[in-house]
């Protein structure tokens, strides 16, 4: 969904996450993730790079500050891609922030998917499951919740590209709930 997002002509900036995970077969350095060694997070955390981080099956992950602030500067909507916890956190440090929640359209369907994708073992596929039903649970904390039905991906990113833009106008005309920084 990422992909189909950044070949549209907005002025978005995606964040690439930070995280000590391996590199999986297919991503890309600096493109998927900023993949470091463990004591390069933790010098990146000592020096208050990271927005939020978190630990999450064993490895950590962390939205680089740096990216925020040099895109808001320039003008950019910021577009990071978190878990529950990471946009509670952002929420905290950043309240103007825009969160949307992405849904698969069941917990089942989410389940087909993440097998399909052959990444994790069996008990990392049912801690992802776990984690998956805790944070279905979590919506209401959103701004927005947006479904992603199969095959239907440009609809989910239409969806996602009206709300960041109806609250932008909101912004505009002065009549929004605070001040949106960026979307999440």
């Amino acid at each position: 969904m990422l992909a189909l997002m950044r070949r549209r002509d907005r002025p978005w900036h995606f964040v690439v996450t930070a995280t000590t995970r391996p590199r999986r077969a297919q991503e890309q350095e600096g493109m998927d993730y900023l993949f470091l060694a463990p004591s390069q997070f933790e010098e990146l955390l000592a020096q208050d790079g990271l927005l939020e981080h978190a630990e999450v099956y064993g490895y950590r992950y962390g939205v680089p500050r740096s990216q925020v602030e040099v895109a808001l500067r320039a003008g950019q909507d910021v577009i990071v891609k978190t878990d529950v916890q990471g946009a509670r956190t952002l929420r905290a440090r950043v309240p103007g922030a825009l969160l949307i929640f992405l849904a698969p359209p069941s917990l089942q369907e989410l389940e087909r998917r993440l097998r399909e994708r052959k990444t994790e073992s069996a008990e990392a596929l049912r801690r992802r499951i776990a984690t998956a039903r805790q944070e279905l649970a979590c919506q209401s904390a959103f701004d927005h919740v947006v479904v992603n039905h199969n095959g239907r991906l440009k609809e989910t990113v239409a969806s996602i590209e009206r709300i960041i833009g109806e609250e932008k106008a909101r912004r505009a005309r002065g009549d929004s709930h605070g001040e949106r920084d960026f979307a999440l």
